[in-house]
């Protein structure tokens, strides 16, 4: 159990020292990882930004994702998705979210694009792995952008994630894997939704830390 994601996040971070000064790449999966990605930037000395990965909602339970896009335009589908929903369905559930997936961009990063990820060490990090499908569609985009090695890393993910990403990152560093998963929530102790403003909150903070340590 963690405090909150603060406790969680420095708990990681000391899991991946050995990325520590490495030039590593941790790239957060807003909003919800936006504070976790912040505090291990910090704790490995590692470039943060934001990449922006949306979960694909079912139209009837828009909770429910039947898969996930990234910023670039990479798509991760369920492997029950086009049984279940038909093509025009899934391009209209996309298109939606690619307009979404830019308005965060104009207002997370600024504009910005990602920093370069060819030949890097990657690290993905998100506060908990729920269906795993925003992770699944961040990989692709960092496999199409070269990066030199991918790390998924999260406080908490089910006992099954091992299986999952096994044959889709290089690395997998998870701290908690209860046995009765239901909810990323379940392992905090304090736990809220992050905001936009919250996200935007802890890249300046980001970079006034990077200011002061230059």
């Amino acid at each position: 159990m963690f405090a909150d994601r603060k406790d969680a996040a420095i708990q990681l971070a000391k899991a991946l020292e050995q990325y520590k000064n490495t030039n590593a790449l941790v790239l957060g999966i807003p909003r919800g990882g936006a504070e976790t990605a912040f505090y291990v930037a910090i704790h490995l000395g590692a470039e943060l930004s934001m990449l922006i990965s949306r979960k694909l909602g079912h139209p009837d339970n828009p909770e429910y994702a039947f898969g996930a896009i990234a910023e670039d335009g990479s798509i991760y589908l369920s492997p029950h998705a086009k049984e279940e929903l038909s093509e025009a369905t899934i391009n209209s559930v996309v298109e939606k979210q690619k307009l979404e997936i830019q308005r965060r961009i104009k207002m997370l990063r600024k504009g910005k694009p990602l920093p370069k990820i060819k030949g890097r060490t990657v690290i993905l990090v998100d506060d908990g792995i729920a269906t795993g499908a925003t992770i699944f569609a961040a990989i692709e985009m960092c496999k199409k952008q070269q990066a030199g090695k991918i790390v998924i890393a999260a406080p908490v993910a089910s006992p099954d994630v091992e299986e999952r990403f096994s044959n889709k990152a290089d690395e997998l560093v998870i701290l908690e894997k209860p046995e009765f998963y239901h909810a990323v929530s379940q392992v905090y102790e304090s736990f809220y939704q992050l905001s936009d403003e919250d996200t935007i909150g802890f890249m300046e903070k980001w970079e006034k830390e990077k200011g002061t340590t230059r």
